[in-house]
């Protein structure tokens, strides 16, 4: 599915092109499904003015579950015919997933969850490894009292599994029963905040004390609210910094902010087998049963993805939204 310009009217065009060919360090992968994050619809509305953004003519699409078809000189960790998973493409010179095949550099994929179908697979890498990483850079440690804002979202509820399975007390914010009902599902303690202030959620959970760590997938002028919540020298994650803020409350309580920008790896070539690595714990952690993607009830084919971004963007989409090749 190509998409030829780009703006908020922009439509994809199906057409076909020619299968890529393998490269060394990459595989060549069928494509079984691909999810649409909110980064995939901001560089179709937004293009240039997104630095990570594709020339067009584009092939977006960031994540996606398939079987590797072709191995390319100097991979030796994988085999034609493996089922693999990954965020690997849809930005910058790297070719998207809303295609039958995509070559992704073997280091950021890694064998898909065994208990998974394709189309959850397809659903975890990049909100997982943002997760994974939001976590892992704030230390959480098991015993700790971990707030998730937005415990709902994609990154969030996966974020409060992944916080569940590392042994820690979790709370999450939603705004409606249900998001109640997801984020009480998964073992955490739902709070509104359309009705709770952060002082009355602070009193209650902690005794005033303060969150140990705050994943805050909201952002913005929530970074305000996260700030309030943490404990003394707490620790912070943000995958949402792009803004202007205060950092009195950071200074005085001695807090540390970490910024989650998952798509490094890819856009500079930096670390990329820290991708590989963080997809083989989510895997194993899935397959342990404590991690498991949410869904949105909808079904969408490849020459659908125009009705796939729209799903998402009006923000009725219930989980993550998969678009599958069939």
């Amino acid at each position: 599915m190509l998409l030829r310009s780009y703006g908020e009217n922009s439509e994809f065009e199906a057409t076909d092109v020619s299968t890529p060919e393998v490269k060394p360090g990459h595989v060549l992968v069928k494509i079984a499904a691909s999810s649409v994050n909110t980064v995939d619809t901001m560089i179709r509305n937004m293009g240039k003015d997104l630095p990570l953004s594709p020339d067009t003519p584009a092939i977006l699409g960031m994540d996606f579950a398939g079987t590797i078809e072709a191995i390319g000189e100097g991979v030796d960790s994988f085999a034609v015919g493996d089922e693999v998973y990954g965020c690997a493409g849809g930005l910058a010179d790297l070719p998207g997933t809303l295609a039958e095949n995509i070559v992704a550099d073997a280091k950021l994929i890694a064998r898909k969850p065994k208990n998974l179908s394709m189309r959850e697979a397809a659903a975890i890498p990049l909100v997982g490894i943002t997760a994974y990483e939001g976590l892992k850079r704030a230390a959480i440690k098991a015993g700790q009292k971990v707030l998730v804002h937005g415990g709902s979202g994609g990154v969030g509820h996966l974020a409060i599994q992944l916080a569940k399975h590392f042994g820690a007390d979790v709370y999450s914010t939603g705004g409606g029963e249900k998001q109640k009902a997801l984020i009480e599902g998964f073992g955490a303690t739902f709070i509104n905040y359309k009705t709770e202030s952060v002082e009355d959620y602070v009193a209650k959970h902690t005794d005033g004390a303060g969150f140990d760590l705050v994943f805050d997938t909201v952002g913005g002028a929530n970074m305000l609210n996260s700030f309030n919540a943490a404990a003394l020298n707490g620790q912070i994650a943000s995958t949402v910094s792009m803004c202007e803020i205060d950092l009195s409350v950071v200074h005085f309580k001695g807090l540390s902010l970490h910024v989650v920008f998952m798509l490094i790896p890819m856009l500079h070539d930096y670390r990329r087998e820290e991708h590989a690595h963080i997809l083989s714990e989510l895997a194993k952690i899935a397959e342990s049963g404590e991690l498991k993607p949410v869904l949105d009830e909808t079904n969408f084919s490849l020459e659908e993805a125009g009705l796939a971004h729209a799903r998402l963007e009006s923000g009725q989409a219930m989980g993550k939204v998969v678009i599958e090749n069939r």
